[in-house]
C-alpha cells in the first residue's frame, strides 16, 4: 500500500495518507497570540492540509486537542463549536500539556478518512 507525505521536512511531515486515511502532524498558530487567534490559526491549517490531501472537515474521525492551561478550555470551544461541522463532529479529546514553547496556547491534531 502506498504512503503519501506532504510538505515534508528532516522532522516530520504535515500530513500522511495511507490506506484511505489522513494522520495530520500537530497544528498551532501563530506563538504569543491569545488562544482564540491560536485555535482559528490552527483549525484554518487543518482545512488546509485536509484539502491537500484531498479530504475535508466533515471526514475528520478523530481530534486530539492539547491546551497549556485548561482555563482557556471554553475560549477554544467558542472556536470549535464554531468551525466544527454539525451532525459531522468527530471523536475528540481534550488535555492539558506543557507545548513546545510556553507561547504556544492550543495544539490540534486530527485524523480523517479520505
Amino acid at each position: 500500500m502506498d504512503i503519501k507525505r506532504f510538505e515534508t521536512g528532516p522532522r516530520m511531515s504535515q500530513a500522511v495518507v495511507h490506506n484511505g486515511t489522513v494522520y495530520l502532524a500537530g497544528q498551532v498558530g501563530e506563538a504569543g497570540s491569545d488562544v482564540t487567534e491560536q485555535t482559528k490559526q490552527a483549525l484554518a491549517e487543518v482545512d488546509r492540509l485536509l484539502a491537500l490531501a484531498g479530504t475535508d472537515k466533515t471526514r475528520i474521525l478523530s481530534a486530539q486537542i492539547w491546551l497549556a492551561d485548561m482555563a482557556d478550555f471554553s475560549k477554544m470551544n467558542a472556536v470549535w463549536d464554531g468551525w466544527a461541522p454539525q451532525g459531522h463532529t468527530p471523536a475528540r479529546a481534550t488535555g492539558e500539556s506543557k507545548l513546545a514553547t510556553p507561547d504556544y496556547l492550543v495544539e490540534v491534531i486530527v485524523v480523517a478518512a479520505l
